[in-house]
């Protein structure tokens, strides 16, 4: 473990460890419970989670789908897991105003090929700063920084950090960005997993998002101007979820707000297998959900289901209505927490009360 080259702090007899591993030729980070067996593994670029599988049932059963080779990591294609920062989602055509200046994210890219989404944190090669080992769990700190001349448009300085957190159900994760210079920047944050319940097919699974209101986009899948952007659930032409319901046949990608948090402060969704009670639920401190049934994706299509949790909107650089959320000043410091716990909730007919018990 002392081949990891960072600090490192690991307790006496602790059950969690991490070290350092090649998955499908991607450098990375495992973080794995030995009693249990459970493990999560992130890539050193990006943090992006590659793997995560649970116990259950005498399996180990996988709870995301993410980049399996490291070809497949390079071309990005579905962002999946990827962690979205210095902004979320797309930019209209690669152009923003901030601060009365123009920014241009694609100079010299015609017009028809100016797409630019989810940021460059996905992309960025991370230090590993900081390793914890406990019998609670494990964590590790990913770190890097954007510096003026490193993306066009985008002439700004910015630390970021991520914190990954492991245990044998759970995975936390907290973005935090600092602006390093010495003006004001444009800057948010979100994380775009891919979750699965085993190998069960997403029509069948239940999926419960709390949100009373959604983002209503243009055929660019751009959000409408000001307070047309927003249409009650009710209305809209996305699923309301606010009430279990089966993915079916839905093509899904949008965007869900106004959700109601929990009395922790929490907003909660929940993806749920009814043949084997096996849930996942995901919560996330304020922002907004999308959700994608990845319908596009060049590999296993529909295969799983992406439930992202972001702080703003698409296209927030470039509203009115986000300024004072992207807003980050010189010297402070912007932190967006998220995760998801994997739990069972009942024991189908179809195991017994003994194996159904996560092991």
């Amino acid at each position: 473990m002392s081949a990891l080259a960072m600090p490192f702090a690991r307790a006496e007899a602790s059950s969690f460890r991490v070290r350092k591993v090649e998955f499908g030729g991607i450098p990375a980070l495992e973080l794995r419970d030995e009693r249990s067996g459970a493990y999560a593994v992130f890539a050193r670029r990006g943090a992006t989670l590659l793997a995560w599988r649970v116990p259950h049932a005498g399996e180990m059963v996988p709870l995301t789908d993410g980049y399996a080779t490291a070809v497949e990591f390079d071309s990005q294609n579905g962002v999946r897991n990827g962690i979205l920062a210095p902004f979320c989602n797309r930019i209209a055509d690669g152009r923003y105003r901030f601060d009365d200046r123009d920014f241009d994210l694609l100079p010299g890219v015609p017009h028809g090929q100016r797409l630019i989404y989810h940021g460059f944190l996905r992309e960025m090669d991370l230090s590993v700063a900081d390793v914890q080992e406990s019998l609670a769990g494990a964590s590790a700190l990913f770190t890097g920084a954007i510096r003026p001349n490193d993306f066009p448009g985008y002439p700004f300085a910015l630390k970021l950090n991520v914190r990954v957190s492991f245990t044998a159900r759970a995975i936390a994760l907290t973005i935090t960005g600092t602006n390093i210079g010495e003006r004001a920047i444009p800057y948010s944050a979100g994380w775009h997993p891919y979750f699965r319940l085993g190998d069960a097919p997403i029509e069948t699974l239940e999926l419960t998002v709390p949100a009373a209101r959604c983002v209503v986009t243009d055929g660019n899948l751009l959000p409408l101007p000001g307070e047309a952007a927003y249409t009650p659930v009710t209305q809209a032409p996305l699923p309301d979820f606010r009430e279990p319901r089966p993915i079916g046949d839905a093509v899904i990608d949008g965007c869900y707000a106004g959700a109601e948090a929990e009395a922790d402060g929490l907003i909660r969704s929940r993806l749920r297998d009814p043949a084997t009670g096996r849930r996942l639920t995901m919560w996330q401190r304020g922002g907004l959900t999308h959700v994608f049934t990845g319908d596009t994706l060049a590999r296993d299509a529909r295969r799983s289901i992406a439930i992202e949790p972001v702080e703003v909107m698409t296209d927030a650089f470039n509203r009115d209505d986000c300024t004072r959320t992207i807003r980050l000043p010189p010297g402070t410091t912007s932190s967006f927490s998220c995760g998801v716990e994997f739990d069972v909730d009942s024991a189908p007919a179809t195991f017994n009360s003994a194996s159904s018990a996560i092991e």
